[in-house]
């Protein structure tokens, strides 16, 4: 649900194994890459009030269902997301769907400080923190389907990385704070390894283990892109948060793909 920036290399991913995947998108232009790539697409976009498209069709014989529809609240947008994901809910409470991902992120932790596992209790700050958290609480609060959250931290691949958007900036603030990121990659091999292993009613964090600092690291990514460095104030805090992945406990054998 969402063949985006991430749901849709995942999709081609299970379509490798020779799975049948059934692929939501919001634009009319992406049926056709959709259909190439060997997904069953699906016109699908969702309001505050109704569903519009074929939901019924999308989750017929579906044995896992990966909502990857994160919320829209930026720019001034105020959507209510809640009411998006409620409606989909009931859609799912009406057919033979038990098996859920949902899509998170760790900003439902807020300004949390020190090392926040899956047991640290959740205290998001932004709208977004705070719309995330309540959707997470409708699937994990439904006994009836067996949901893992996955909180995943910044996502860097593919023509996506923060650097990108510090380049040249100014007195930046917390140069000392470590990064808290994630690959693509490694984004999609956690979701297949929960479908894999069937670690359901789960929570996951799922962030890369190491935890360079901003100042250091993104000077580095600036240098690698020749892009300007941005600039980092003297940092005089000592306030961090570090996310500790649990996959890193669960995963036998499991190497992350690309370092941060």
């Amino acid at each position: 649900m969402g063949c985006g920036w991430l749901g849709l290399p995942l999709a081609n991913s299970f379509v490798s194994d020779a799975y049948i995947v059934h692929g939501s998108t919001t634009s009319e232009e992406k049926l056709d890459l959709l259909k190439k790539e060997g997904i069953v697409p699906f016109l699908i976009s969702f309001h505050e009030d109704v569903i519009k498209g074929d939901i019924s069709g999308f989750l017929q014989n579906i044995d896992l269902l990966v909502v990857n529809i994160p919320p829209k609240l930026r720019r001034g947008n105020r959507e209510n997301y809640v009411k998006k994901i409620e409606l989909l809910h009931r859609e799912i409470k009406k057919n033979a769907v038990k098996k859920i991902i949902f899509i998170s992120s760790t900003s439902v932790y807020g300004n949390l400080e020190g090392e926040v596992t899956e047991e640290s209790i959740p205290d998001p700050i932004t709208e977004s923190g705070k719309q995330l958290l309540a959707a997470e609480q409708l699937f994990s609060g439904d006994k009836n389907l067996q949901t893992t959250i996955v909180r995943f931290g910044g996502l860097i691949g593919p023509n996506r990385h923060p650097v990108t958007m510090l380049t040249g900036r100014k007195e930046l603030s917390n140069g000392g704070a470590p990064i808290n990121l994630i690959h693509l990659d490694d984004c999609i091999r956690i979701i297949r390894a929960i479908f894999q292993n069937s670690w359901w009613n789960e929570l996951i964090n799922g962030v890369h283990p190491n935890h360079p600092a901003k100042k250091k690291y993104y000077t580095k990514e600036a240098k690698k892109r020749s892009l300007q460095a941005p600039d980092y104030k003297e940092d005089t805090s000592k306030k961090s948060k570090i996310i500790v992945p649990k996959v890193l406990l669960t995963v036998k054998n499991h190497k992350f793909i690309t370092t941060p």
